[in-house]
């Protein structure tokens, strides 16, 4: 009989169009598995690939202003994932960057999950959280420290649910130990390299793309390029959009968000795309080498892993580094990339990003799937 497999992911809405949910599509274009998240936006959205498609949901699905994320409802998270009855299934597959791995599962159940992060909110940002809500020591801070602390001891528990890890980037697998203490097997996320324009010549122009949240540090780049005046545009939308829009002096464009078309064109003509974020992995930086457009990267998380500094690679590099996350470090970086931008050979960059293939994805991510099921013990195999 053939095994049945469910896909376990957060959440599916219009606003949730990240590398996570690349990969959610991915697999679902290869495995038969039924889906499953906290709350489905996707299923009735005429222009999802998700449209009219059975999806197991929460009670978070029905709590007010749902639609619009579900991280209001932060301390409720682990009760709700935790209401899933996947019992009818074999194989359970998670797609997880906060509590999707911690689906209930039986003895006779694999669990293979594919973590894009640990817990973002329990972890790393815990103390930017704290600070930017602006609680202080009041009684909501305290409650709100508990409540992390309590977060963090569910999702260090989540993590036994889980017979193999995947981890998106070996800067996410070694986050996945520091926080687990679990091995995780690294396989790149899905980039649709084909998707993106390749454009020889570029134009006298900078381009970042981002969501406007602190941590993605697009201030940081605002401010840098204020000293430069070179001219960057901006694409994306959140929470900084009027801090943003503030300091930002004339040769600075801010486009809000631009559909996948708009943000494609700009990235194809860019002389360079500029990101100040430590990110897990970072798929803009591959689909912006996709274009033949050179990086200009904060030097740490998976952004080392996906480009090639030109100063150290001088026939195959695909970017700069910055090594600290200051206005100093950013100014002198692109001051850097101006004198080695002629060596540059965008067809390199094309060829550099094709590695993070939707193909190679499959490929390992269906071979990790077949190499665990061989190590399953015989008696929990299906009958």
């Amino acid at each position: 009989m053939p095994l049945k497999y469910a896909l376990v992911h957060e959440w599916l809405t219009p606003k949730a169009t990240g590398g996570s949910e690349l990969v959610v599509q991915e697999i679902l274009n290869h495995v038969d598995a039924d889906l499953y998240a906290l709350i489905d936006f996707e299923s009735s959205n005429r222009e999802s690939y998700l449209y009219q498609r059975q999806i197991g949901t929460t009670f978070l699905q029905h709590l007010p202003n749902a639609r619009n994320g579900v991280q209001k409802y932060l301390p409720l998270l682990p009760l709700a994932i935790e209401q899933l009855d996947l019992r009818q299934y074999d194989i359970i597959l998670s797609s997880s960057h906060a509590v999707a791995k911690g689906v209930l599962t039986t003895p006779e159940q694999l669990h293979i999950c594919y973590c894009h992060s640990p817990m973002r909110y329990a972890w790393d940002l815990t103390f930017d959280y704290l600070r930017h809500s602006k609680l202080g020591n009041s009684v909501a801070g305290w409650i709100t420290r508990y409540l992390l602390h309590r977060l963090r001891q569910w999702d260090v528990l989540s993590a036994n649910r889980v017979d193999y890890f995947v981890a998106n980037s070996q800067h996410t697998a070694r986050r996945i130990w520091r926080c687990y203490r679990r091995e995780a097997t690294v396989i790149y996320p899905p980039v649709n390299v084909e998707a993106f324009p390749f454009f020889s010549q570029k134009e006298d122009f900078y381009l970042t793309v981002s969501r406007l949240v602190s941590y993605k540090q697009v201030s940081l780049i605002v401010k840098a390029f204020n000293q430069l005046q070179r001219p960057l545009v901006i694409i994306g939308t959140g929470g900084e959009m009027k801090k943003i829009r503030k300091i930002s002096n004339s040769n600075i464009q801010i486009l809000g968000w631009q559909p996948d078309d708009v943000v494609k064109k700009y990235m194809a003509r860019a002389r360079a795309f500029v990101y100040a974020a430590c990110e897990d992995f970072g798929i803009a930086l591959v689909e912006a080498q996709a274009c033949g457009t050179p990086v200009i990267a904060y030097g740490a998380g998976g952004a080392l892993e996906t480009v090639r500094d030109l100063r150290s690679n001088v026939d195959t590099g695909t970017g700069i580094f910055f090594k600290t996350q200051t206005e100093a470090a950013l100014v002198e970086a692109v001051e850097k990339f101006e004198l080695y931008q002629n060596s540059i050979n965008p067809e390199y960059l094309r060829s550099h990003a094709a590695q993070f293939s939707p193909q190679i994805f499959a490929q390992r991510y269906l071979d990790f799937i077949n190499n665990c099921q061989e190590k399953r013990p015989s008696h929990l195999e299906r009958s």
